[in-house]
């Protein structure tokens, strides 16, 4: 995986043969709220699904980085999960994932609901930024335009303006878009390539992550667990793959890949919810996961789901180790 904090463009006269002039490349995440858009304005811009979405807070649990492929510039995306009160150890660690990725990126965008008030949370969270060392360069985004009237975002615009001197920052762009109806993507696209330095491409030209496929593949799992399920559910679900590859002896023509995961909740009455009314709710999940697994890798699959029950993983330092946190 590439260091951003190494990424730094060499001198303009170093640059590798057949980069164009003042091509551009660099680091950018979209910070915010839980439920303000990250993961879903992520992978519109990407042009494909690297990160999971759904209604649930704290969704994202990772640092999934998405590449943005231009003429002039190669944007690398970094996708993390939504700063929050931790209740857990899981939580305190994901909050440390959040801090140490704003130090390493060239531009900071900040997801401000158009369909919402800027609260307390927001203006907490933009104050930490302000209190970085190193400031990355900011950008507002005004997420989920396409949900309300012009009036209303007008005053979701002027009141974002409002931030710049309440909190002594400064926006480079206030940019509205909406990720869903793909509105303005082009725009915010172009204002954060703008603040990028000059650089050379830091990935392979056509790649659209460096997240290994089996941690792809558990995440997509993992949002198809999360459908429907009730509100404590969610964050004492995670996914683990056990056994992944092509299946032997297959035609060239005809591939097959296994996949043999596991969703690990933390409590008996916990893995009774997912598996359902004999096994009809794990039923649901299996298949909804195995369409996304199949669109993401273009691969048919068979797809093993269990369910296991790892007491208060959350909390415990082990657990989170060998989990991956």
């Amino acid at each position: 995986m590439t260091d951003a904090t190494a990424a730094g463009p060499p001198d303009e006269g170093q640059l590798p043969a057949g980069t164009p002039p003042g091509f551009r490349s660099g680091f950018a995440c979209f910070v915010g709220r839980p439920n303000a858009g990250k993961s879903t304005l992520t992978n519109a811009l990407v042009g494909s699904k690297i990160a999971i979405a759904s209604s649930k807070p704290q969704t994202t649990r990772h640092a999934i980085r998405g590449i943005v492929h231009r003429p002039d510039a190669q944007l690398v995306l970094i996708d993390t999960p939504g700063l929050h009160k931790p209740r857990t150890l899981l939580g305190e660690r994901l909050n440390d994932l959040v801090r140490g990725t704003w130090t390493e990126v060239d531009v900071v965008g900040v997801c401000l609901p158009a369909n919402e008030k800027i609260g307390p949370g927001d203006t907490y969270l933009v104050g930490e930024i302000a209190k970085l060392p190193k400031q990355p360069r900011l950008i507002a985004v005004a997420t989920k335009s396409d949900l309300v009237r012009p009036e209303r975002m007008a005053q979701h615009l002027l009141a974002i303006q409002g931030l710049e001197q309440t909190l002594g920052i400064a926006w480079s762009s206030i940019v509205p878009v909406s990720a869903t109806a793909g509105e303005q993507l082009d725009v915010l696209a172009d204002e954060i390539v703008a603040l990028l330095p000059e650089g050379p491409m830091l990935y392979p030209d056509g790649e659209i992550t460096d997240e290994p496929e089996v941690t792809l593949v558990a995440e997509l799992i993992r949002e198809a667990a999360l459908e429907g399920v009730r509100d404590e559910l969610p964050h004492s679900i995670t996914v683990e793959v056990e056994e992944m590859g092509l299946r032997e002896g297959r035609p060239e023509n005809k591939p097959l890949l296994d996949v043999y995961a596991s969703m690990i909740v933390e409590r008996d009455s916990q893995k009774g919810i997912i598996i359902g009314h004999r096994g009809s709710r794990l039923k649901e999940i299996g298949a909804a996961a195995r369409q996304q697994i199949e669109a993401l890798l273009g691969t048919p699959v068979y797809l093993d789901l269990k369910v296991k029950v790892l007491k208060e993983w959350q909390r415990n330092a082990k657990h989170l180790n060998r989990l991956g946190f």
